[in-house]
């Protein structure tokens, strides 16, 4: 969250790590000739089809008729904003074997590559071409590699490139077979409306399908799902089947759960159904004014005192206090605020402590800079009342050493200190003691990409660095709502990238949270898909607000696509959440600026 106007953090940071991507891999030398066996196993690489078999981010790519390589097509995909333009397919291959890519391109930094290899990710790229040059890499498989994806793309803010003749030559691959039905079916926690649900994973499995009754109500790429919107007091059947692209396995053995008594919305710590989270700006003034806490309009159901700061990087002390009067100069006295948030309080609210935004880096790098932050965090929330923590680290807060690499196991400092720190607040205020979230997409969903330094090192080591102290707490978190806003292009469970902005975003990023996704592409580290209870979407309240504001009009559709699967637009979700919790924005100040258009459409749509 930001105290001016909408930084360029994100896009900075993407193309950074993009570029140190690039530098750490290097480029492919030229590839040997293939053996007489292999062939060209590329869909419609002349693109004399169209785009048959392509999928390019944000709608950038077309086939056209001039200029191109040979035949009377090529492609032509134009870089906008934060997209750079990637067109890509999956191609089937076998494990253990070398292929050589190849395509003709035109145009300034023109890429070509292959991911999920198996091995070392290739990528070449030529700098400027004003006529067609040919690029070439070649890449061997890993063991159990049975799939590519091979890709071209641009560079942010260049015009738009060509691509021609594009070739994968390697021996083809065999035909995929069904997965084996999966074992272990069994339920965990219960609710009156949910039931959560695991399973032992399938061998040649790329995702699974829920069914319940006989009917298929979730897919999900992990073993773990929670299927929602049931009835209270209710038994319900429930039976799981795995599936990859040759199609479907037999289900499993049918296991039966009972849903507990009593209303929705359970395990959200006294939260509504349905919630409203917005910040306040307490400690600071900005362009938006200062708004006294009496004042904050009833839509809202939690409310975020921003911020709480560390006085240095490192002491894990944190500290609060109000606006100087000198900055603001109708802020309440310390007294009025107090009564205030107990007058909130009575009235069902929750009132939480903020700790970081865009300028409190908090790094629990000891164990004495975590005491210290449970003791001032403590202090703070005993001094006025309040029901609860908010975790806003930004920047270089979080980050994972090299040799970290399992989010299930973290070993960095900075994160097993925050964990435990947050574990340590958590029992000394007990089950009403209200935890969120509002993590950055980049150290959330890019994790789907790009875990920490990866493997070999070299790559950005915040890339994902939420996800460990997510999983930790996933029992004690009420909500996640990461911020869909300041954020670049982000790859969706679909391989392909969205950009923020519109419905479509919004819907692929919290489809994610919900299904759970493989962390840096590994199937066999999975992040579980969260309780819908436990997910708000995070969006800017207004233009002024931050990069990537949203109408209400496609705010709307995010929500009809998620909570009733309908103006989903090219998006596919794993399954329907009518219990997602609700709307997280930055911020009241803002909405209050615009005329309260944020607060009032959730009103409008949930019968605030």
């Amino acid at each position: 969250m930001e105290r001016t106007g909408p930084p360029a953090r994100f896009t900075g940071l993407l193309a950074a790590f993009s570029a140190v991507l690039l530098a750490a891999g290097g480029l492919a030398a030229a590839a040997p000739s293939a053996a007489a066996a292999d062939s060209d196993l590329a869909r419609n690489g002349g693109f004399e089809a169209g785009l048959d078999g392509w999928s390019c981010t944000g709608g950038s790519g077309a086939a056209v008729s001039t200029p191109v390589h040979s035949g009377t097509s090529a492609l032509r995909a134009t870089p906008a904003g934060s997209d750079n333009a990637k067109c890509s397919q999956s191609v089937t291959v076998k494990p253990d074997s070398t292929y050589t890519l190849s395509a003709w391109v035109q145009g300034s930094y023109v890429y070509l590559g292959a991911d999920g290899t198996g091995t070392t990710d290739v990528s070449t790229w030529t700098q400027s071409a004003a006529g067609w040059q040919q690029l070439t890499t070649t890449f061997k498989t890993g063991p159990s590699t049975t799939s590519v994806t091979v890709y071209t793309h641009g560079w942010y803010g260049t015009p738009a490139y060509y691509a021609d003749d594009l070739t994968l030559v390697g021996p083809g691959g065999d035909p995929v077979a069904l997965p084996a039905t999966p074992t272990g079916l069994k339920t965990g926690t219960t609710t009156a409306s949910s039931v959560a649900l695991s399973w032992t994973g399938s061998t040649g499995a790329t995702g699974y399908n829920v069914y319940q009754g006989g009917t298929k109500v979730l897919s999900v790429t992990g073993t773990s799902a929670t299927v929602t919107g049931l009835a209270a007091s209710t038994a319900y059947s429930f039976q799981v089947a795995a599936a990859n692209a040759a199609g479907e396995s037999a289900k499993s053995a049918a296991v039966s759960a009972t849903t507990t008594a009593g209303g929705p919305g359970g395990g959200g710590g006294g939260l509504p159904a349905h919630a409203l989270v917005g910040y306040l700006h307490s400690s600071f003034a900005n362009g938006s004014g200062y708004t006294r806490m009496a004042d904050v309009p009833d839509s809202w159901d939690v409310i975020d005192l921003a911020f709480g700061e560390p006085t240095s990087v490192t002491s894990g002390d944190i500290r609060f206090s109000l606006c100087p009067a000198t900055e603001c100069p109708n802020v309440e006295s310390v007294a009025e605020f107090k009564a205030a948030i107990k007058a909130k309080q009575a009235a069902g609210k929750k009132v939480l402590i903020s700790i970081g935004g865009q300028n409190g880096q908090v790094q629990l790098s000891t164990t004495a800079a975590r005491d210290t932050f449970v003791s001032s965090v403590s202090k703070i929330i005993d001094e006025y009342g309040l029901d609860g923590l908010d975790i806003d680290f930004e920047g270089h807060s979080l980050s994972l050493n090299t040799g970290d690499t399992d989010f299930r196991n973290p070993t960095t400092p900075v994160i097993v200190n925050l964990i435990s720190a947050v574990k340590t607040l958590k029992a000394k205020y007990g089950d009403k003691f209200v935890l969120t979230m509002a993590p950055e997409t980049f150290f959330v969903q890019l994790g789907h990409q790009y875990y920490g330094s990866g493997p070999w090192g070299g790559q950005d080591p915040r890339a994902g660095a939420y996800l460990p102290v997510i999983h930790a707490l996933r029992d004690d978190l009420t909500l996640l709502h990461v911020q869909d806003y300041n954020s670049g292009s982000i790859m969706g469970l679909d391989n392909q990238y969205h950009s923020m902005g519109g419905a479509d975003f919004h819907i692929a990023m919290t489809d994610m949270l919900l299904a759970g996704f493989p962390v840096a592409g590994d199937r066999t580290k999975v992040f579980p898909g969260l309780r819908p209870d436990q997910v708000s979407i995070g969006l800017p309240a207004s233009t002024q607000a931050g990069n990537g504001y949203t109408t209400p009009a496609e705010v709307t559709k995010a929500l009809n696509c998620l909570t009733k699967k309908t103006d989903c637009g090219s998006y596919a979700t794993h399954g329907t959440w009518p219990g997602l919790r609700g709307l997280m924005t930055w911020s009241i100040n803002w909405d209050r600026f615009n005329n309260g258009e944020f607060s009032k459409n959730f009103d409008a749509y949930f019968g605030g």
